[in-house]
């Protein structure tokens, strides 16, 4: 026999919560950087300090994908002969 049962949820009550919350005292939000000195110090740390990196990772990875291309079929040009 299967027998079935519910339990209340009490966020989903309808009653107003009265006291603090459960979870602890309240967090405060993490500061975002907004505005126009927010746009200019996200925009430098993209600049200076990422896309440096992203850029040699790419030239690399070409680099090297040549690099084995070669490796396994051979310098590019006129067969010896």
């Amino acid at each position: 026999m299967q027998q079935s049962e519910t339990y209340a949820d009490p966020n989903r009550s309808g009653a107003p919560q009265s006291g603090p919350p459960q979870s602890g005292p309240p967090q405060s939000a993490p500061r975002l950087l907004t505005g126009r000195r927010g746009e200019w110090t996200v925009f430098a740390v993209l600049a200076v300090l990422i896309w440096p990196f992203v850029a040699v990772g790419v030239v690399g990875g070409y680099g090297f994908l040549v690099w084995m291309f070669q490796l396994i079929f051979g310098p590019p040009g006129p067969p010896a002969g």
